[in-house]
């Protein structure tokens, strides 16, 4: 049965879109079954693992608003064990569109649930806002996988974030948890980043990935060659953390199977 991560920040350029790709890629690189899910309207997650825009495909759109089942919206991406439902960018007129449809919050979670046993992991890449696609996918999720920059404002978005995540656990979803933080563009010359590290930690504990993901030029030059950084240069310092991450997220996952959670 798939474990749902949706990877959310509501503010953008911190990393999120590069984050869900990576990840996933990483999980299906040791043999896990992934589904990306694009929810994002600029569709970056979609180029990213080597979807080209001007080929028309069924998106998260289509499968919103009843168009087409999760079936027909199943893309087989470039890299083996990962599968894509793209976005369009119909996707901003979604949240209109939807906002009449009665139980809205649950259209995601009602059209993913006979689909999870088909897959070890369904990431899902958010836009950066709290809107209604977010809160659909918060609301279908298991846990929420925050990457986190490292600047001087960080730590007022992140509690914005979590109070969020535990109003919808109290009124949507009460399976909804936090699955981390991951600090992501991480210059350890900074003295910033390294105080913002720290506070984080201090705030959240065990809850902030212990892999950093650093500021690496590989990791910004992927996604303009349609790959993830794994792909693109598997022994840059970006591709060896996004590895380590998925390591630490798949000992965290057998941990709270075997009931060493916190």
């Amino acid at each position: 049965m798939a474990e749902i991560i949706v990877v959310a920040n509501q503010k953008g350029g911190v990393g999120k879109t590069t984050t869900a790709v990576n990840i996933a890629t990483a999980l299906a690189a040791v043999d896990r079954k992934v589904l990306l899910v694009d929810f994002d309207p600029q569709g970056n997650a979609s180029t990213g693992v080597g979807l080209l825009k001007k080929n028309k495909h069924l998106s998260t759109y289509h499968l919103l608003i009843g168009q087409c089942t999760l079936g027909e919206a199943l893309i087989k991406s470039p890299i083996p064990g990962l599968t894509l439902i793209p976005a369009s960018i119909q996707l901003v007129g979604a949240e209109i569109e939807l906002v009449d449809i009665p139980k809205r919050e649950y259209i995601f979670r009602n059209i993913i649930e006979p689909y999870r046993p088909m897959f070890d992991y369904v990431i899902v890449d958010c836009p950066p806002s709290m809107g209604l696609l977010t809160l659909n996918a918060l609301v279908a999720a298991d846990s929420v996988l925050v990457p986190l920059q490292c600047e001087y404002y960080a730590l007022e978005g992140l509690s914005y974030l979590l109070s969020s995540i535990q109003k919808i656990k109290k009124n949507f979803n009460p399976k909804l948890k936090l699955n981390g933080v991951v600090l992501t563009m991480f210059d350890r010359r900074s003295s910033l980043c390294s105080q913002v590290a720290m506070d984080v930690r201090l705030h959240l504990k065990e809850k902030v990935y212990k892999t950093a993901i650093p500021r690496n030029i590989k990791v910004s030059e992927a996604p303009s060659h349609g790959k993830p950084v794994l792909l693109y240069d598997v022994n840059c310092l970006g591709s060896q953390a996004y590895m380590e991450l998925a390591k630490e997220l798949l000992a965290k996952e057998k941990g709270i199977k075997n009931g060493h959670e916190h």
